[in-house]
């Protein structure tokens, strides 16, 4: 192993000690010893680190924790400053990025038929290990993605999952050539799905709560915005579901046209209302969810983003304001995506 870390040192990072609303401080900084990567890993330290919703539902305890103390953060862009035994695709001093998934067993059926994001015994960063709400961290290197070093790593982190999680989600929509598109929430997976989408020759229409959402919206080239429970100015070919509220559901079905799919794209969803099978369902219209994704998925979808040139909207935060950025996300006073700089 190569390390450029004296072990005395300790580092910055926060952990979830007491998962609870983000009013109640679930949030705890902490000072850690550096750790040392086993066989397979890496030890990155952080540049950037993407704030997902789904940090905020671990915070509050919508997910349970897989682990006591564990720090959040599954968007992270950072520089390789040791690795340990076996590593050979990258090296000291090389940009990588680590997303959600970050390990699967390889042996069962799912993995073995190229769907890895549905294997059981996955593991996932930011809840099963220490993720980058740090200044360093651990990340196994078959499940990180060589990243360009000409991009600014703030625009960069919001791709590592927001961006792949949203592309699978718009693969599973099955939106025709040239088809109509509603998004339901617009935070950072939906505003670099819809450019994926428009770049796609797709009209795409948006529905949120958030009025400086929909401003949003409109300037990346959405045909329309309204409020999330609107009905949209034309039936819908796919819809898909960013938020986490399970009463748009019914609301996003009967928006479809017939044959029509709607997709929930997020890992937490309140409640569904009971579905009307004529209003909502009949004439094959298609309810899917998004289980993570595959690391196929993120490789197909970082190239695209680089086609096509996708632009990220970031707001920045210093690290020791990650408390400060999860309240914002829940408070919806974030554009785009919320990035942490170490």
């Amino acid at each position: 192993m190569v390390s450029s870390v004296p072990a005395a040192d300790r580092f910055a990072a926060w952990a979830v000690e007491r998962p609870g609303p983000i009013g109640t401080g679930p949030l705890t900084r902490v000072r850690r010893p550096p750790p040392e990567p086993a066989a397979g890993e890496l030890l990155v330290r952080v540049e950037a680190c993407g704030v997902c919703r789904t940090d905020l539902h671990l915070a509050e305890g919508d997910l349970p924790p897989h682990r006591p103390g564990a720090v959040p953060g599954h968007e992270i862009v950072g520089r390789v400053i040791a690795t340990g035994a076996g590593c050979h695709r990258v090296a000291r001093g090389d940009r990588v990025g680590g997303a959600w998934l970050r390990g699967t067993c390889g042996r069962c059926r799912h993995c073995r038929a190229g769907r890895e994001n549905l294997c059981p015994q996955a593991r996932f960063t930011g809840w099963d290990a220490d993720g980058g709400f740090a200044e360093l961290a651990v990340l196994p290197e078959p499940f990180v993605y060589p990243l360009p070093e000409r991009h600014d790593p703030a625009t960069l982190a919001p791709l590592l999952c927001a961006g792949i999680i949203g592309y699978r989600a718009l693969r599973r929509a099955a939106l025709p050539s040239g088809g109509r598109l509603g998004i339901y929430g617009f935070g950072g997976s939906a505003h670099l799905t819809a450019q994926v989408a428009l770049a796609e020759g797709a009209t795409v229409h948006v529905l949120t709560r958030s009025s400086r959402a929909r401003e949003l919206a409109l300037r990346l080239g959405a045909a329309s915005a309204s409020g999330a429970f609107a009905r949209p100015p034309e039936p819908l070919d796919a819809a898909i579901l960013f938020a986490p509220v399970g009463t748009l559901v019914p609301v996003a079905l009967e928006a479809l046209e017939r044959g029509g799919t709607l997709v929930v794209a997020g890992i937490h969803l309140s409640a569904v209302p009971t579905l009307d099978y004529r209003r909502h369902l009949f004439q094959e219209r298609d309810l899917r969810s998004v289980t993570s994704n595959t690391r196929r998925d993120g490789r197909e979808f970082l190239a695209r983003a680089e086609e096509i040139g996708i632009r990220p909207t970031v707001e920045r935060y210093p690290l020791d304001r990650a408390d400060r950025a999860l309240a914002d996300l829940a408070a919806d006073r974030v554009d785009g995506a919320a990035v942490l700089l170490p």
